[in-house]
C-alpha cells in the first residue's frame, strides 16, 4: 500500500509517505508558514520515493480539530491532489493522531488527549490502545472547558498542548487517574499515515467531496464559513 499523509492543524507542519508499512516523514515546527512548507515537503517525499500521485492507493489528512486555517490548509491540499489523481481519502482525527504517536513511543495504554483550543477551552478526547496497537476513541471528542471534561475511570497519561495551559484544572479534575502528562506532543503526519492506512484497509476511505474538516467548535466554524472569501488566510 502507498499512501500520502498531510498534517497542518497546529503550529507543526508535516507530511509523510506510508509505503508497505514503512513511514517516511517531513516535520517542522513553523507557525504561520504552513502554506510555504507543505507542498515542498510533499514534493520531496514523492521525488525521493520515485512516485507520482497516480501511483498512490489513497491519501489521508488531519481533519481536525485544530487551528481553523490549519485544518483548511490540509483539507485543501489533499482535496486538490485527490481530484487531480482520482484518489480516495481517509480523514483522520487530529486527537487520534496525537494519541497514536504517544502509543507508538510509550508503554501506557490510555491517553487523555487535550489540545489548547483557546477561548478558555480545550479539544478533548480519551483514547486507549486496542489489541492491534491503534488508538481507539472512548466516548466522544469534544470542545470543552478543562474543568468540565468527561472521562472514563481508567488510569492513563495526559497528552497534548492543553496540558501545558490547563494542567491545574485537568489534574484536579482527573485526580488519581493521570500518572503524569506530556504537554509537548503535537500531531504528526507519520501518525496520520499509520491511522490512515489502517482506516483504508477497513474500508473507511471516502470520495474527495466527502473529505471534510471537523472543527468541533460550531460557532467558530459558522463564523468563518459565512465569510465571502473562500480562500484561507496564509497564517495558522
Amino acid at each position: 500500500m502507498k499512501l500520502l499523509a498531510v498534517e497542518t492543524s497546529t503550529e507543526a507542519c508535516s507530511a509523510a509517505l506510508f509505503i508497505d508499512g514503512t513511514i517516511t516523514e517531513r516535520f517542522e515546527l513553523a507557525p504561520k508558514i504552513h502554506t510555504q512548507l507543505i507542498l515542498p515537503m510533499i514534493d520531496s517525499l514523492m521525488t525521493e520515493a520515485g512516485l507520482k500521485p497516480q501511483q498512490l492507493d489513497a491519501l489521508t489528512f488531519s481533519r481536525g480539530p485544530g487551528s481553523f486555517t490549519g485544518v483548511r490548509i490540509a483539507t485543501g491540499v489533499i482535496q486538490g491532489i485527490a481530484l487531480g489523481a482520482d484518489l480516495p481519502v481517509v480523514p483522520v482525527s487530529t486527537l487520534a493522531a496525537i494519541a497514536q504517536d504517544f502509543f507508538d513511543n510509550n508503554a501506557e495504554n490510555v491517553a487523555y488527549v487535550a489540545m489548547d483550543a483557546r477561548m478558555g477551552e480545550i479539544f478533548w478526547g480519551v483514547y486507549r490502545r486496542d489489541d492491534q496497537g491503534y488508538a481507539e476513541l472512548i466516548g466522544i471528542e469534544a470542545v470543552t472547558p478543562a474543568a468540565s471534561v468527561e472521562f472514563p475511570d481508567l488510569t492513563g497519561v495526559g497528552v497534548g498542548s492543553g496540558w501545558a495551559v490547563y494542567n491545574q484544572e485537568l489534574t484536579t479534575r482527573l485526580a488519581g487517574l493521570v500518572t503524569h502528562y506530556q504537554a509537548d506532543k503535537l500531531p504528526r503526519a507519520g501518525a496520520i499515515a499509520r491511522l490512515g492506512a489502517w482506516g483504508f484497509e477497513r474500508g473507511l476511505a471516502v470520495a474527495v467531496e466527502q473529505a471534510m474538516p471537523v472543527y468541533l467548535r460550531d460557532k467558530v466554524a459558522k463564523k468563518e464559513s459565512e465569510r465571502k472569501s473562500a480562500m484561507p488566510s496564509m497564517q495558522t
